[in-house]
């Protein structure tokens, strides 16, 4: 058997973006995992099954997971499953997101319970069961992880993914001027250096 890469995408990604992975892990096998779902008790248990029938076929599962992906894969209870974990741009406080994003789009938490679902200007949908989902399922997660982060998120703040990594004694890199979304040839150049030096 072999050592397994599972790649999870964010937001509008696709399982396609491990292949960018293989060339730096030359010795393992690397797979996307293609997600169907998009809340955290949906996900977290399709990553939860991938991972448990996973661990079957290879020694040992590194994750690599972007933005929600790392959110999501935090969901999953796959803590005992996974060696070591590399989060790129991770959302880390998705109750804190939410709540950003329902201060940006005017809505008072009386309203979104009314509701049920708000869809926004800049095309997110408030979801009144999934900050409540959030809010009783805190996050736990006993991964050892390197987390990289852009200087210019717009999504989380510094101090945010700071004290995630303080609180889960995560190593934490910064990029000045990276965005949320690492997608220019600097700032892949940046991730792959990053990824070469943790592993």
């Amino acid at each position: 058997m072999k050592d397994l890469i599972l790649y999870v995408h964010g937001k509008g990604g696709i399982a396609a973006e491990s292949e960018h992975y293989n060339p730096l892990f030359p010795d393992c096998e690397v797979l996307g995992l293609d997600y169907q779902t998009f809340t955290p008790w949906e996900t977290g248990a399709e990553i939860s099954t991938a991972v448990e029938k996973l661990k079957t076929e290879y020694d040992s599962v590194i994750l690599i997971a972007n933005s929600i992906g790392a959110f999501f894969s935090m969901s999953a209870g796959i803590d005992s499953m996974i060696q070591k974990a590399y989060f790129i741009s991770p959302i880390v406080d998705m109750e804190k997101l939410i709540v950003d994003m329902m201060q940006w789009a005017n809505v008072t938490e009386e309203e979104l319970e009314y509701k049920c679902v708000i869809r926004t200007d800049f095309g997110e949908d408030l979801s009144w069961d999934y900050l409540c989902y959030v809010r009783e399922h805190p996050i736990q997660w006993r991964v050892p992880t390197s987390i990289l982060y852009g200087s210019s998120d717009n999504l989380t703040s510094l101090e945010t993914v700071r004290a995630f990594a303080e609180q889960h004694n995560a190593e934490l890199t910064v990029m000045e001027g990276g965005e949320h979304w690492f997608h220019t040839e600097e700032q892949m150049h940046f991730l792959d250096d990053w990824i070469r030096k943790e592993g």
